[in-house]
């Protein structure tokens, strides 16, 4: 099963009210799995495979940035009845995905986490973000204060549906204090994660909109209403060649390619451990540096195997979805029944 964390809650007790609180766990990144694939994949001279390392690092420094504002809101109390989505992503006349929603009876506040570090310039015409790094380089991003304004104006849609109106507040949160912000944006506030508490403290003013029961609906209807992220298969977004990418399955102790199928299990030669389901991995990969329809031959050529029944047994196993007949049947992973 694609580990893809999905509508998965934590009940923790909040210490001064001791009421429920409902949290959404940041899901487990396909993008970050299927990048560390291709770099594991790529050999290393590979024109593009410092395109995929930049893009990695970016992916991971983005999720790091995520878990600190998470650990933080985890780690203070709040006397007001709250719920905490991660990583929510809705539909509405265009699909969106917010970082972090703090949502109350009284106010939704949405977190936009940024790990971008340099000296920052927020510019309003065109809404740009300018980086300049220590070795003087400068980079330009799509604007964090566009983005979340852009997100306040979706989830006000979304919460329209519901007949639902309380103010939504979108905010900034850079990961680190050595993100510097030379030029603040004009009508969006930064803040960093440990005056996230703070802030979220000073907005208690605000009067309630809706009871405790409305709440728990709506919190429960974001969490049906949540769609993951699915991305595009890397060798499409990057227009690689399927054959520039090794084949094999990857050890999970020693993470050298090439694991050899012997009886009811995997064999690696280089750390002499044996794994009887070190295939799964390998499928998975499959399906996020391809996508789309697996055949019995493209599992062969990719788990390096040359049986026809031993492919079939492993495809049969991997509860992916299959069509056609006999030569003709192939082979698909549904992300989404994976992770619902």
């Amino acid at each position: 099963m694609f580990l893809y964390l999905f509508y998965d809650t934590i009940s923790l007790i909040n210490k001064r009210e001791e009421a429920a609180i409902n949290i959404k766990i940041r899901s487990e990144s396909l993008s970050l799995q299927g990048l560390t694939a291709a770099q594991n994949r790529l050999p290393k001279d590979h024109l593009l495979f410092p395109t995929i390392s930049s893009k990695l690092l970016s992916v991971e420094a983005g999720i790091a940035g995520e878990d600190k504002v998470a650990d933080v809101l985890l780690r203070n109390s709040f006397s007001i009845d709250y719920r905490i989505f991660h990583d929510l992503s809705l539909i509405t006349s265009t699909e969106f995905q917010i970082d972090t929603l703090f949502l109350t009876r009284s106010f939704a506040l949405i977190l936009e986490v940024k790990n971008i570090s340099g000296i920052l310039e927020f510019r309003e015409n065109p809404p740009q973000l300018i980086r300049t790094k220590a070795d003087g380089q400068v980079d330009g991003f799509e604007s964090p204060a566009a983005q979340v304004e852009r997100y306040v104006i979706l989830l006000k849609e979304f919460l329209s549906q519901f007949c639902i109106d309380i103010p939504i507040i979108g905010v900034v949160v850079l990961a680190y204090p050595k993100q510097i912000v030379k030029v603040a944006p004009k009508r969006t506030k930064i803040l960093f994660p440990t005056l996230v508490p703070q802030y979220i403290k000073s907005l208690y003013h605000l009067p309630q909109k809706i009871d405790i029961k409305m709440l728990d609906r709506l919190s429960s209807q974001l969490l049906e209403s949540h769609r993951p992220y699915i991305p595009n298969p890397i060798c499409e977004t990057y227009a690689i060649p399927r054959s520039d990418f090794k084949n094999g399955v990857m050890c999970p102790v020693c993470s050298s390619i090439g694991m050899e199928k012997v009886y009811r299990s995997w064999y690696c030669q280089n750390c002499k451990n044996y794994d009887r389901f070190a295939y799964r991995s390998a499928i998975k990969e499959w399906f996020l540096l391809f996508g789309h329809n697996m055949s019995n031959k493209d599992c062969r050529e990719f788990l390096k195997i040359n049986d026809i029944k031993s492919a079939h047994r492993i495809l049969q196993s991997m509860n992916l979805k299959s069509g056609g007949k006999h030569r003709y049947r192939t082979y698909s992973m549904d992300f989404h029944a994976d992770m619902n």
